[in-house]
C-alpha cells in the first residue's frame, strides 16, 4: 500500500471550505503525480458518488472515494482540515479527509488494501495519532500500515520506523479488539452482510464496526462483505447456526434467501458504522420475541429509498427508473442496429426476407438486413425488460419472472409501453403481496424459485389477459392516435414541454421520463411517435452545445477548468450526451438551467413544427442520414443552441461585482480584488 499514498500527496493544513474545494486541492495532487489524466472528468465521478449518499463518518472522518475512468493507479490522498469540513456526518464537520481514487478498472489485490484501510480508520488510535503527527511522511506511513499508532510520535522526528515495534504494537491491537479470543458456546450469533453502491470504503467500515460492537457485547459476529473486490458467500453451516441477521447495505444483499426465517435488521451501510451496539441490541431484541423475518420479504434497496420518510411517489420513481435504466441497453443496441440497418440498405429492407433463409455475402441489402433484423430482436425485448426490471425494483429477484411475463403479454395484446409500466407495478405489487403471508418453514427454501414466480405469472398473466389488457390496448391506441393527429400549435406545444422536460435536470428522473416516453413509442412507430423521438433528441444536444459555444464566445465569463469541459461538450452535445453539462449547471445553477431550458423548448417546438422525424433512439449527428427534414432538424438544434448560449452570457455578464476590502494595506495599495457576488 506504500506505493499508493506518499508525502506528496498528504495535506495536513487543508484549507478549504466545502468538500467539493477538499476534494479538488486533494485530487491535484494526484494529478501533479500522474494518477488522475483528467482532473474534472474525475471530480465528476467523485460527486456522483458522493450524490448517492454523503461519506462523512461520526468521529470527524469524510472519505470521498470513486472508481473512475480517469485514474490510473490505485491512489490515497490526505488531508487533515483544522477548521472541519462539513461531509454530511450526523455528528458535525470532519477533520481527517481520505480521497481515495481506484482505476474502473482496480483488480482485487488493490481493493483489499483499501477495504484494509476502510477498517482501520474505525480504530481511535489510528485517528488520533493521524490527528497528532506533524509529519507527511509519518501521515503516508500510518495511513499505508507502515508503522503502527504507536510509533507514531518515533517515525515523526525520523520520518519512518525501523518497525521493530510494528509486530508487538499489532499483537497489542488485536488482543484490545479480541482477535483470537475464544467465544463462548452458547454466545449469541450473529451474521451480517455490508455493501455500498462502490464497495470501497463504508462496506469494510461497517463490517469492522460491527465485529468489534459484537466483541464488546459478548456476541459472535460472522460478515460477508459484498464489495468491489467480490466477495466470499459465508459458510452455509454458519447462517444455519445463526441465531440474527444484520443486513447494512445500500445496493442489494446477493442471494439474500440464504438468511430467510431468522430475526433480522435490514438498514442502510451508514447505520452498521455508526450505530453497531443499536443494531445488535436490536436483532436480540427480535430473537428474544421469537419475531422471524422472511429475508426475501423485506423491501428492496430500491423500493426503501434509502429513507425512512420517503413517500411513495419517490419510491414509484425509483421504481419506474429502475426499469428504465435496464431497458436503454437494449433501446440503444436494438435502435441502433435497425437505424444502421436502414442507412445501409435503405427503409425497404423491413420487409426482407429472414437472414436465416436468405443470405448472400456479396450482396449489401443482405446485410443490412442482418443488421436490422438483430436490432428489431433486441428491440423486441424493450416492453418486457422494462416491465422485468420494474417488477424487480419492487420486489428483487422474485419479481423478474412475473415482470417479464406481464411485459411480454403486454406485446401481445398490443398494450406497448403503457401496458409494460402497469404489467410491472402489477407484477411487483403481486409479489410482495405473496411474500408477506406466513408459509411453513419447510416451504421458504422454494418460494423464490417455484412457488412465487408460479402464482404471481398467473395471477399478472390473468389480469393482463382478462381484465386490463383491453382497457390498457385501448389507451396505448387513443394515444398513438393521438401523436399521429398532432399538428399545427399542438405539436409544437408538445415540443415545448418535451424540450424543457429534457433541459430541466439534465439526464435526472424527468429527463428520462421524456426519453422513456420518446422511446417507448419507437416499439410501435408511427410518423407521431418518430416526431417525438426527434423533438426529445434535439432538445437533449443542446445544453452541453450550448455550453460549448458559450465558453467559446465569452470565455472569460467562466473558469478554466469550465473553459476545459466547454472543449469536451461539443463532442458530448453533438453525440446526444445531455450530462455534458453537468459541471456547468452544478457550478452556477440558477443562470445556466434556466437558459438551456429555454434553449432545449425552441428546439423542441421548431423540430415538430419542421416535422423532423427520427427512427434512432440515439446517436446525435451521427445519424442525420436517417432524420426527415434533416437540414430543418439541424436548424433547429443551432437556434435552441444560440438561444440558450446568449442567455447564460447575458445572464453572467449581468453579476454585480463589488470591491473586497483587503486585509493589508499594502494588498490594498497593490490592486482591489474583485469578486462577483451571487
Amino acid at each position: 500500500m506504500s506505493d499508493m499514498i506518499t508525502a506528496d500527496l498528504v495535506d495536513l493544513d487543508l484549507a478549504a471550505a466545502t468538500k467539493e474545494e477538499a476534494a479538488r486541492s486533494l485530487a491535484e495532487r494526484m494529478r501533479a503525480l500522474g494518477r488522475v489524466t483528467d482532473l474534472d472528468g474525475f471530480l465528476a465521478d467523485v460527486a456522483a458518488r458522493e450524490a448517492q449518499m454523503p461519506t462523512g463518518l461520526d468521529g470527524g472522518i469524510g472519505i470521498p472515494h470513486c472508481r473512475s475512468a480517469h485514474v490510473t493507479d490505485p491512489t490515497l490522498a490526505f488531508g487533515r482540515a483544522p477548521s472541519g469540513i462539513d461531509f454530511g456526518a450526523p455528528d458535525g464537520p470532519a477533520d481527517l479527509i481520505f480521497l481515495i481514487a481506484a482505476p474502473a478498472g482496480a483488480d482485487d489485490a488493490h481493493l483489499t488494501i483499501l477495504s484494509s484501510l476502510a477498517r482501520r480508520l474505525m480504530n481511535e488510535d489510528f485517528t488520533s495519532a493521524l490527528r497528532a503527527t506533524p509529519s507527511q511522511a509519518t501521515a503516508a506511513a500510518l495511513i499505508s500500515g507502515d508503522i503502527e499508532p504507536a510509533d507514531a510520535s518515533t517515525a515523526a522526528g525520523a520520518d519512518g520506523a525501523d518497525g521493530a515495534g510494528a509486530e508487538a504494537s499489532a499483537a497489542e491491537a488485536a488482543d484490545a479488539a479480541g482477535v483470537g479470543d475464544t467465544v463462548r458456546d452458547d454466545a449469541f450469533r450473529i451474521v451480517v452482510v455490508t455493501s455500498c453502491p462502490t464497495g470501497i470504503a463504508h462496506t469494510y467500515m461497517a463490517a469492522e464496526s460491527l465485529e468489534k460492537a459484537g466483541h464488546a457485547a459478548g456476541v459472535e459476529v460472522a460478515v460477508e462483505t459484498q464489495g468491489s473486490a467480490g466477495f466470499t458467500r459465508l459458510d452455509p453451516a454458519v447462517v444455519e447456526a445463526a441465531d440474527g441477521v444484520i443486513f447494512a447495505h445500500d445496493v442489494p444483499v446477493r442471494d439474500k434467501e440464504r438468511f430467510a426465517g431468522k430475526p433480522t435488521v435490514d438498514v442502510g451501510v451508514k447505520a452498521g458504522i455508526n450505530r453497531p451496539g443499536q443494531l445488535i441490541a436490536e436483532v436480540r431484541e427480535k430473537a428474544a420475541r421469537g419475531e422471524v423475518t422472511d429475508a426475501a420479504a423485506r423491501p428492496t434497496p430500491v423500493e426503501r429509498g434509502g429513507e425512512a420518510d420517503e413517500g411513495y411517489g419517490t419510491k414509484l420513481r425509483k421504481w419506474l427508473m429502475s426499469g428504465v435504466s435496464y431497458m436503454i441497453p437494449f433501446v440503444a443496441a436494438g435502435g441502433l442496429l435497425i437505424a444502421l440497418g436502414f442507412a445501409i440498405g435503405g427503409y425497404e429492407i423491413a420487409g426482407a426476407k429472414s437472414v436465416a433463409e436468405a443470405f448472400a455475402w456479396g450482396d449489401q441489402s443482405s446485410w443490412a438486413a442482418l443488421l436490422f433484423q438483430i436490432g428489431g430482436l433486441a428491440f423486441s425485448f424493450l416492453i418486457p425488460v422494462l416491465a422485468g426490471y420494474i417488477a424487480y425494483g419492487m420486489a428483487d429477484r422474485p419479481g423478474l419472472v412475473p415482470g417479464f411475463v406481464g411485459g411480454a403479454i403486454a406485446i401481445t395484446i398490443k398494450a406497448g409501453f403503457l401496458g409494460g409500466l402497469v404489467a410491472g407495478l402489477l407484477a411487483g405489487a403481486v409479489v410482495l403481496g405473496i411474500q408477506k403471508i406466513r408459509v411453513p418453514a419447510v416451504l421458504r427454501g422454494i418460494m423464490p424459485v417455484v412457488v412465487i414466480p408460479l402464482i404471481s405469472s398467473l395471477i399478472v398473466g390473468f389480469l393482463m389477459f382478462l381484465v386490463i389488457g383491453k382497457p390498457l390496448a385501448g389507451l396505448q391506441q387513443g394515444l398513438t392516435d393521438w401523436l399521429n393527429g398532432l399538428t399545427g400549435a399542438n405539436a409544437v406545444i408538445l415540443g415545448v414541454i418535451l424540450g424543457l422536460m429534457m433541459c430541466f435536470d439534465l439526464g435526472g428522473p424527468l429527463n428520462k421520463v421524456a426519453y422513456t416516453f420518446a422511446v417507448g413509442g419507437l416499439a410501435n412507430a408511427t410518423d407521431g411517435s418518430l416526431k417525438v423521438m426527434a423533438a426529445v433528441m434535439a432538445a437533449g444536444m443542446v445544453p452541453p452545445l450550448a455550453m460549448a459555444l458559450a465558453t467559446t464566445v465569452r470565455g472569460k465569463l467562466f473558469t478554466k477548468a469550465e473553459r476545459e469541459n466547454g472543449k469536451a461538450a461539443w463532442v458530448l452535445g453533438a453525440s446526444f450526451i445531455t450530462e455534458g453539462a453537468i459541471p456547468f449547471a452544478a457550478a452556477d445553477p440558477l443562470r445556466v438551467i434556466p437558459s438551456v431550458m429555454v434553449g432545449g423548448a425552441v428546439t423542441g417546438a421548431l423540430s415538430m413544427a419542421f416535422e423532423c422525424t427520427l427512427r434512432a433512439p440515439h446517436g446525435g449527428i451521427f445519424v442525420v442520414p436517417l432524420i426527415g427534414n434533416p437540414l430543418l432538424y439541424l436548424v433547429a438544434i443551432l437556434a435552441g443552441t444560440v438561444v440558450s448560449a446568449g442567455l447564460v452570457i447575458l445572464l453572467k455578464g449581468m453579476r454585480k461585482t463589488s470591491v473586497v476590502t483587503p486585509a493589508a494595506p499594502e494588498a490594498a495599495a497593490e490592486k482591489p480584488t474583485v469578486v462577483a457576488a451571487v
